[in-house]
């Protein structure tokens, strides 16, 4: 498969081709962006690179190509207490507008994937504080 996408010919000038990688990574970048977005999720694969030392910046984004067109397949973590539906909405928005005003590509669609939620280290510790209180003063009575 090819990894460019043809945004337009102009004029007689020939063509423009914006790599796969690009878009991946300002689709990326779009949507850390968004508040309540805590990072992209890379898989299984992007795990195994993050382990050997590599980062990548299109981590958790997946391009599928049609010929004029392009979908985006999004993979996100969340930050705990946010409104999922409603980051997801605003990713799938951002997203879509920045690739297609710095591109060109008509962005078909932006599906999001919340593969996970991130918990803040402190978060846990107050609430099992809380919980452990709780239980102390029943123990008390």
């Amino acid at each position: 498969m090819d990894k460019t996408v043809n945004t337009e010919t102009f004029k007689d000038n020939g063509t423009v081709n914006i790599s796969d990688e690009v878009v991946a990574v300002m689709a990326s970048l779009a949507a850390t962006g968004v508040k309540g977005v805590a990072g992209m999720s890379g898989g299984v694969a992007g795990g195994f690179a993050e382990l050997l030392g590599k980062k990548s910046l299109s981590k958790g984004v997946k391009i599928v190509k049609d010929t004029d067109k392009v979908a985006l397949d999004l993979s996100i973590v969340v930050e705990y207490g946010s409104n999922i539906p409603d980051v997801a909405w605003e990713v799938q928005d951002k997203v879509k507008t920045e690739i297609e005003t710095m591109t060109g590509i008509n962005v078909e669609s932006v599906n999001v994937s919340v593969d996970g939620i991130n918990v803040p280290a402190d978060g846990l510790k107050q609430d099992t504080a809380v919980e452990k209180n709780e239980s102390d003063e029943a123990t008390e009575e």
